[in-house]
């Protein structure tokens, strides 16, 4: 081996694990404080929902209007003492669409993201975590190059978050849901979603199937 490239070549490992140890630090800075901040973030959404609590009441439901931040208790978690919820608003309403039922499955397009606007999944390029003044009606519909996503309500795979808003949605609506993570992937995290992360979704329901 040319003596040259064995001097270097410890050097460019030395380089190699100093951009590692950047990255690391990084990645470290960015969920930094998570759980504070995501708090911080939930108790903002909070704010804005105020007292606008809104029961499995179909009636209710129907009457609340588009932009206007509402919160539904997640059945499959709550208790007595500690009652969990989802924080919702209306893009688009649609009071003729269907209902899924617990049975059942929807198909959706949807787009998650984290509290900094950082996407881990979706379907379509909607609105995010950070985007406050969304228009009416909403801009960022879906393309060609986009597809729907099937959601079996009853599935065990499927968050309990997203097994208790898709039961309130109608086909046709587009709605802003915030998910705390008592309803998501709790303390621990999912891939690429580090633990105590609210998550926020643009989800537009197209159909209900068996």
């Amino acid at each position: 081996m040319n003596k040259k490239l064995l001097v270097f070549l410890p050097f460019l490992l030395i380089l190699a694990g100093a951009f590692v140890s950047c990255e690391e630090v990084e990645e470290e800075g960015k969920y930094a404080n998570w759980q504070e901040r995501n708090q911080a973030f939930l108790d903002s959404i909070k704010v804005v929902a105020g007292d606008n609590y809104v029961p499995m009441d179909l009636e209710k439901l129907d009457k609340v209007e588009v932009g206007e931040m509402f919160y539904i208790k997640n059945e499959f978690v709550s208790t007595l003492q500690t009652p969990e919820y989802i924080y919702c608003k209306k893009l688009v309403k649609n009071l003729d669409g269907q209902r899924p039922m617990a049975t059942e499955a929807a198909y959706t397009y949807y787009y998650g993201t984290l509290i900094t606007g950082i996407k881990f999944d979706g379907s379509f390029t909607g609105y995010s975590a950070i985007d406050q003044a969304i228009p009416n009606p909403p801009k960022n519909e879906p393309t060609d190059f986009d597809w729907t996503v099937k959601f079996t309500i009853n599935s065990s795979s499927l968050t309990s978050g997203w097994r208790t808003f898709l039961q309130y949605m109608r086909v046709g609506e587009r709605w802003m849901v915030y998910v705390p993570w008592g309803s998501a992937y709790g303390t621990d995290g999912s891939g690429s979603i580090p633990g105590y992360s609210v998550l926020a979704f643009d989800v537009i329901m197209t159909e209900v199937v068996q």
